[in-house]
């Protein structure tokens, strides 16, 4: 697939893809005005989906640090993930629980954290839990997100692995830039470390075959709430996942 000026040249067969509900586009989007709303609900499903464990939810520090986000919102001025976020819960897209954790096994105390979940059956049940049960969360909150730094460009990650750019390569890389998503370049490169092919050609073919069929260091699947793959949970939150 070629670009023309930076166009999306469309999505290939067999990409892999995200459920949103059908009640989303029926009876929230139409009374969405803000677009700062807009991004942070959809994007929520995508982020949502990715998250690993159970319960699923995703902390403000983290979406704050996603890099995808934040380039989606740059346009809609300062505070825009706050703006959306606060919008989402009033409607009732997003469920926020703030917390504190008393319990020292996760290394947060007296640290507050917002935590989203989806205003799904097993959102509400997942929220309540943990809104009861709060000395629990030690262990499942992640670190508070360190001060963000920019990843490394394609420009910078080809230097790091393969070498020093020649005017060809940059051509190439710039193509790629404009092509393929940011957070595709550094697993591409590190594939190609491994199996000791350090080369562009090698390096495209990955990415050109993530593109058609979706990239392999990580699995999406289409259901909102279970994931295709069952993991065995122990602990006060197994109920919380119906097998």
């Amino acid at each position: 697939m070629e670009l023309e000026q930076g166009r999306f040249a469309g999505f290939p067969a067999g990409a892999l893809a995200t459920a949103i509900p059908n009640l989303f586009f029926t009876a929230v989007l139409p009374r969405i005005s803000d677009p700062a709303e807009l991004v942070v609900s959809v994007y929520f499903f995508f982020a949502h989906r990715r998250k690993k464990g159970q319960p699923r939810f995703l902390t403000y520090a983290e979406l704050a640090a996603d890099n995808v986000l934040v380039a989606a919102l740059d346009s809609l001025g300062e505070g825009a993930l706050r703006r959306g976020l606060n919008a989402t819960v009033e409607r009732g897209t997003l469920l926020r629980l703030d917390v504190e954790p008393a319990g020292p096994a996760g290394g947060h105390e007296g640290q507050a954290q917002e935590l989203y979940f989806l205003n799904t059956a097993a959102g509400q049940r997942a929220a309540a839990a943990m809104k009861a049960d709060q000395e629990g969360l030690g262990r499942l909150l992640p670190p508070p997100a360190e001060p963000h730094e920019p990843k490394p460009n394609i420009f910078e990650i080809y230097e790091q692995n393969i070498g020093p750019l020649t005017p060809m390569v940059a051509e190439y890389l710039k193509d790629a830039e404009e092509q393929y998503p940011a957070d595709w370049f550094e697993p591409a490169f590190q594939r190609a470390v491994e199996q000791n092919k350090r080369s562009w050609s090698y390096i495209a073919a990955i990415l050109r075959r993530w593109e058609a069929e979706g990239p392999d260091y990580e699995k999406a699947g289409r259901d909102l709430e279970r994931p295709g793959r069952k993991r065995s949970l122990s602990g006060r939150y197994r109920h919380l996942v119906r097998h």
